[in-house]
């Protein structure tokens, strides 16, 4: 099995692995890095559950090879909160109820967070197209879209 030697920055912290070939980044955030908060759901990028930033752009990590993250940054849903405080994003899918089996709600949040990083006023419209490619079986939505307009807003008043 060919291995390759990968520095990569996740939520901050630089980390340098040893890694085969064919391990997926998923696999590694969860498996070598212990970062359990990204899901495993389909394997086929359908459902978005495992969906992280790289360089800060959203991407479906159970199709990304770690030795594709070398040399880059990746954030995970737990480098959302910072100094014990929770991201808008967080507060709001607290606030709005904007989860209920969680499984899907990692992924939803990277990506959400990936949409208020560049467009801090979405309109339900925008948000709804962003999260397009992560499935919920749980909330149809209404409360999703509520916790990222809630976060928009929390996130434009603390500016």
């Amino acid at each position: 099995m060919a291995m390759h030697r990968i520095r990569v920055k996740v939520n901050g912290a630089a980390h340098e692995s040893e890694v085969e070939s064919r391990l997926l980044l998923v696999h590694y955030l969860r498996e070598m890095l212990r970062l359990t908060g990204t899901h495993i759901g389909c394997d086929t990028t359908h459902c978005g559950a495992c969906t992280v930033l790289l360089d800060g752009r959203p991407v479906k990590s159970c199709t990304v090879l770690a030795v594709q993250a070398d040399g880059r940054d990746v954030m995970t849903v737990e480098g959302l909160e910072k100094d014990g405080k929770l991201d808008p994003i967080q507060e709001g899918f607290f606030q709005e109820h904007g989860l209920q089996c969680g499984y899907c709600t990692p992924g939803m949040m990277m990506t959400s967070h990936a949409l208020l990083q560049r467009n801090p006023n979405p309109s339900e419209g925008e948000i709804r197209q962003a999260i397009s490619g992560n499935l919920c079986r749980c909330t149809g939505y209404v409360n999703i879209v509520k916790s990222v307009q809630h976060a928009a807003a929390a996130a434009r008043s603390r500016s």
